[in-house]
């Protein structure tokens, strides 16, 4: 009978969690806002509103022409500038300073501002924990561990062989493991289907190079092609950072975190399974909360990645997000003159709905989460 694995304690009380998870997005919206408020400041454009949240709203203030508020919807905020939209009726007094009669830079620069604090927010918290926390990794010896009966490598591998190359891919564990995890079944990637060519595996077994061979099958958890082996873990390995590699490290996971969003964004719209991946506003809340109930450390990693993801999807360049503004602003300063309002309103709304289309895929995959096998968190 198999026994079951002892699970850690949560640190934190799961009702203070929800609380702390409710925080850290909340900062990170008001960032974002108070980017393109303290830039449309800058730039001397009139901001009627600043509001945490969506309207009914349940607080108001008005501090000299701006009026602060917070809303009873949680899923985001906004700044109110004078002059967004033509068809707005102006005063003589405030018309120099509306957004659309502002030069192309300052737009640009008011539009950016959102999308680039989310970016030095994560770049901080990267920093940060580079710096104070370091990283534990635990290095492979290549060597296997043990073998899972009836799957791919059963009958081929055997605990204790040391495995030095699959496909002519020589490496550590982990690009071991990435090598047999890019073979692919022919047909869609079905859970336990074989892959359409094996993958070629040299061990030293007994003070032999052996060459062997072995077709992986997709696990559908693991979202990749397996054996159905593990290796055997060395001992954990902390590293600590000074001040410059923690920057260095820091770019270098922006930049995976960021390309990585980006292919997953794009995938979603000829790739099922990347589809069934997205997650919405609930899911990366709830994977926040149970990170921040289980380590404090996964919790700010993980919002410093959510940060940066918003940033990332921000900047696309469809209306109504950042990036769609940006992109008109420049189409504009290209062309010498203003874009007619007709057919911005046209992009505004083929962007809505792509905005729409990632939103009701990601609600729904949430909801499919919450209701089943959860989000994957300890």
């Amino acid at each position: 009978m198999r026994r079951a694995q002892p699970v850690a304690p949560p640190i934190l009380d799961a009702s203070l969690s929800y609380v702390l998870a409710f925080v850290g997005f909340s900062a990170l919206i008001i960032l974002h806002e108070l980017g393109h408020f303290a830039a449309a400041k800058w730039t001397g454009m009139r901001v009627e509103r600043f509001s945490l949240f969506f309207p009914p709203h349940v607080w108001k203030r008005t501090r000299g022409e701006t009026e602060y508020a917070i809303g009873t919807i949680p899923l985001g905020g906004y700044v109110k500038i004078t002059g967004m939209s033509p068809h707005e009726e102006l005063s003589d007094e405030v018309r120099p300073r509306a957004y659309l009669n502002m030069p192309v830079w300052k737009r640009i620069v008011v539009i950016a501002a959102g999308p680039v604090v989310n970016i030095i927010v994560a770049l901080l918290i990267f920093v940060a924990l580079f710096l104070f926390v370091g990283t534990t990794t635990r290095e492979g010896t290549q060597r296997v561990k043990s073998v899972e009966p009836r799957s791919a490598s059963a009958g081929v591998l055997k605990p204790g062989d040391l495995l030095i190359s699959v496909d002519g891919v020589r490496g550590d564990s982990e690009a071991l493991r990435e090598q047999i995890g890019r073979h692919r079944c022919a047909g869609e990637q079905a859970a336990g289907c074989k892959a359409a060519t094996p993958a070629r595996l040299v061990v030293r077994r007994d003070g032999k190079l052996v060459t062997l061979s072995a077709a992986p099958r997709y696990d559908a958890k693991a979202k990749r092609a397996r054996l159905g082996f593990l290796f055997d873990a060395g001992p954990p390995i902390q590293r600590s950072y000074g001040p410059g590699a923690a920057v260095t490290e820091s770019f270098s996971e922006i930049w995976r975190v960021s390309t990585a969003t980006v292919d997953a964004i794009t995938r979603i719209f000829y790739d099922s399974e990347a589809r069934k991946e997205v997650s919405g506003v609930v899911g990366s809340y709830e994977v926040t909360r149970q990170s921040i109930e289980f380590d404090g450390k996964r919790a700010l990693n993980i919002l410093a990645i959510i940060s940066l993801s918003l940033a990332i999807v921000n900047l696309f360049p469809f209306l109504p997000l950042d990036g769609g503004h940006i992109f008109w602003a420049l189409a504009e300063k290209l062309r010498g003159r203003p874009i007619p309002f007709a057919l911005l309103e046209r992009a505004s709304v083929v962007g809505f709905v792509l905005v729409m289309f990632l939103f009701v895929i990601g609600f729904s995959n949430d909801i499919g989460r919450l209701t089943g096998d959860g989000f994957g968190t300890p």
